[in-house]
């Protein structure tokens, strides 16, 4: 009997060490998708139904949520505590959340004390919510390098404000950002004028599609920088075969991506089918 666990233990020993070497021949399980969805995927029906959408959510198996409704301290309408409490109650995790306050179109003529206000309430809010991450969905198109610099700097600050909260913070990029100001391509500059420490990227792979880059491309150039991708197609995921999503898992540890974020803007059913239809995908396939 010794001998035959002996024998067990040692047979488990190396099939752990081919998973873990990537022997996926051997019938090692894939490494698990952490999976989340960016809630304004389901904006007409949350708006309308707050609290049969997310018990829908839960039911369709999502765990973890990027809300895209904070104003004024709130989380669609609600206090922190209270959104907090709503998801809890149906097996759901405030994940991350979309939101930010853009600078002067003037940029030099910014109220940097209405910023900060605004700022420490957000995080504030962010925090009691039990958030992880803050993500800014985007910004106005600088018309400067110089524009382009203060905005870096002032995501830097942020960062490290949300950092002393025990946040972190992110940028979450479009397509116009792989367009060039001044001969320099507007995502590659912010890349390398952020603080790695106090600011990751969100990328967006469909939108980056879109601006005629490859995602894998990026990972590779800026390793560990893309904390969260958001996992988006034409519609729901996999339909329109534009993106290539087994190159990008199989290189979502370079990116240093720890959730997969699925959002869909636009859809050929019902949004609560859409993004069911999107889990389902991501969750059954072979990458």
């Amino acid at each position: 009997m010794k001998i035959l666990k002996y024998i067990v233990a040692i047979t488990l020993f190396f099939s752990l060490s081919n998973c873990q070497s990537g022997a996926q021949e051997l019938g090692c399980p894939k490494t698990e998708k952490k999976i989340g969805l960016q809630m304004y995927s389901v904006r007409d029906t949350i708006n309308k139904d707050f609290k049969g959408t997310i018990a829908a959510l839960s039911a369709i198996g999502f765990k973890d949520l990027e809300a895209a409704g904070y104003k004024d301290g709130k989380f669609y309408g609600l206090t922190p505590e209270a959104f907090k409490a709503e998801l809890k109650a149906v097996g759901l995790n405030p994940l991350s959340s979309h939101t930010g306050r853009s600078l002067a179109d003037d940029v030099s003529k910014t109220d940097w004390d209405k910023i900060w206000s605004w700022w420490n309430t957000c995080i504030a809010a962010h925090k009691t919510a039990g958030m992880k991450y803050v993500v800014v969905p985007g910004m106005p198109h600088p018309k400067t390098l110089a524009d382009l610099k203060t905005y870096c700097d002032y995501y830097n600050q942020i960062g490290e404000k949300c950092n002393q909260a025990g946040l972190a913070f992110g940028y979450h990029n479009h397509a116009w950002e792989f367009e060039q100001v001044e001969g320099e391509t507007i995502l590659d500059f912010m890349l390398k004028n952020t603080d790695p420490e106090k600011v990751f990227f969100q990328m967006d792979v469909y939108w980056t599609v879109i601006g005629k880059k490859s995602p894998v491309d990026y990972f590779k150039s800026y390793p560990g920088r893309f904390k969260l991708l958001h996992i988006k197609d034409d519609k729901e995921l996999g339909q329109s075969g534009m993106v290539g999503f087994d190159a990008i898992y199989k290189n979502i540890e370079t990116a240093g991506a720890i959730y997969s974020i699925i959002e869909v803007e636009k859809y050929n059913y019902d949004p609560l089918e859409s993004v069911k239809i999107s889990l389902e995908y991501l969750e059954t396939a072979p990458f």
